[in-house]
């Protein structure tokens, strides 16, 4: 398994990504974008303060600090996806030669799963806030990097559908259960609230271009 760190440069990372190990995979990668997203808001606002920009600086300020948040809540989420698939990996290698071996395995598997489940939504959670926080100064910001605020929430949807395969491939070996349910109608209500903001705020760039 890859030993992948934040500070890694670009190239090692796409080195690393492309390689035959399966970490860093598309969870992590994910979770790189939603960081990357985060960055081109904070460009975003960090060019919109001064004079011109003092009525929306308290607005403006908030949104810096969430993007700060969320860029350090990526890199946990980065990690948290590797070791969620490592857990995983122990879990199947578990023995099984016995019953209580099977059952000990089972145990460990559904648990993995779940979590397996988790990170990506919280990934998607974390979006859905990078999105909001991008809207709250989609109107206000300094026009002339409006192009780069709409990247912003362009990456973070990315990321949100990139997290939601990666749910859905684990939901795939739940049995049917109103836990798995409930895990599928989460995810699905968090992507259609992110694709219906995402559209507002590039339409409201495209319409400060």
């Amino acid at each position: 398994m890859s030993n992948v760190s934040w500070d890694d440069s670009i190239r090692r990372f796409l080195h690393q990504a492309g390689s035959p190990d399966p970490t860093p995979g598309g969870g992590s990668v994910a979770a790189l974008v939603a960081a990357l997203g985060a960055s081109m808001t904070a460009m975003a606002g960090s060019l919109s303060q001064g004079e011109k920009f003092a009525a929306y600086e308290a607005q403006i300020q908030e949104t810096l600090s969430e993007m700060r948040r969320l860029s350090a809540a990526s890199e946990e989420l980065l990690h948290a996806d590797i070791e969620s698939f490592n857990g995983y990996m122990a879990a199947l290698k578990l023995p099984k030669a016995t019953e209580d071996e099977k059952a000990s395995r089972k145990l460990a598997l559904e648990s993995a799963t779940l979590h397996a489940i988790e990170v990506p939504l919280r990934l998607m959670r974390l979006c859905r806030d990078g999105i909001t926080s991008t809207a709250a100064i989609a109107d206000s910001a300094n026009k002339h990097v409006i192009s780069d605020l709409g990247i912003g929430v362009i990456l973070f949807e990315a990321a949100a559908r990139s997290a939601l395969l990666t749910v859905e491939i684990n939901l795939r070996s739940m049995p049917e259960s109103a836990m798995k349910s409930r895990y599928a109608e989460q995810a699905a209500a968090l992507m259609d609230e992110m694709e219906l903001r995402c559209k507002a705020v590039l339409h409201t760039a495209r319409q400060r271009m």
